[in-house]
């Protein structure tokens, strides 16, 4: 990271063409905060400046350079910056297929794969997923393709076993799984708390404490996170953000904005260029 990077806050959301199954997000945050959020596919960031503090459920982790972040798919969770200048990081969201696809080939086990640790200290892999970045930002599809591939071989190898299924005893996990689908059929025009407790035959407070319990975060929170990735799907199939707002049920263009932005780090328009581009846009 140069000195003039290092001084103000600033991110990199993109995807290159020739990487498939591939977001890639280099960044230095400051100020800014993620709220709980979770992602359909992987997070492995490496830590580059400064400290990352990541809020995962029962932990708190805090992540330097060297440092090697593994978030499996649909885990709940925040990040913050641990020191008042703030974090710097490059991160790699790879999809399921893609570490599948990686998993099969290297032999590791069958299914999809899970990562069984939270955080390692791998300078040699940090390095690595540093160069995936580099070597995609100049245009070098091979390099960043075989370090890509490369990182994630060495950390489903030493870091992995068959992805946990989500499960739960406790009574209502029912109802929050069926209350997760009526979010998403209604998420333009959602049903309050009371109204889908009623439909659901539950109270209030029992359908919240069992929601919390199955996906990590209250009904409105989990809503918020659905209706951005529900966003970034309609804006990589090029819809416009005024028209992707209101599909998803924000008030406007700014209300997406707002949080599209502290979810995943960069604006909508941001976003959409770098796919557009098929190149890094600040």
């Amino acid at each position: 990271m140069g000195t003039d990077e290092g001084r103000r806050e600033w991110a990199r959301h993109w995807q290159h063409a020739e990487l498939p199954g591939l977001d890639l997000l280099r960044a230095h945050y400051v100020r800014h905060t993620f709220p709980r959020h979770a992602h359909d596919g992987y997070v492995i960031a490496a830590v580059t400046g400064g400290i990352e503090e990541i809020g995962l459920p029962g932990t708190t982790l805090r992540a330097g350079p060297g440092s090697v972040v593994l978030i499996n798919p649909e885990v709940p969770h925040t990040a913050r910056a641990g020191v008042p200048e703030g974090w710097a990081y490059a991160t790699l969201y790879p999809s399921r297929e893609l570490i599948t696809e990686v998993a099969a080939e290297i032999g590791t086990q069958r299914g999809t794969p899970g990562f069984t640790v939270d955080m390692v200290t791998d300078p040699h892999t940090s390095r690595v997923i540093t160069e995936v970045h580099r070597a995609a930002e100049a245009g070098n599809a091979l390099a960043a393709d075989t370090l890509l591939r490369g990182a994630v071989a060495r950390m489903l190898t030493r870091h992995a076993g068959p992805l946990p299924a989500r499960e739960s005893r406790r009574a209502g996990a029912s109802d929050a799984e069926r209350a997760r689908i009526v979010l998403e059929d209604r998420m333009a025009e959602p049903p309050s708390l009371e109204q889908l407790a009623t439909e659901l035959g539950t109270s209030p407070f029992a359908l919240l404490r069992a929601f919390r319990e199955r996906y990590g975060m209250p009904p409105h929170t989990w809503l918020t996170d659905a209706r951005v990735r529900r966003a970034r799907r309609l804006l990589d199939a090029g819809t416009p953000p005024a028209e992707a707002a209101v599909v998803v049920g924000f008030t406007d263009q700014p209300h997406l904005n707002r949080h599209f932005t502290r979810i995943v780090g960069v604006p909508p328009g941001a976003y959409r260029r770098g796919r557009a581009a098929g190149g890094p846009v600040a």
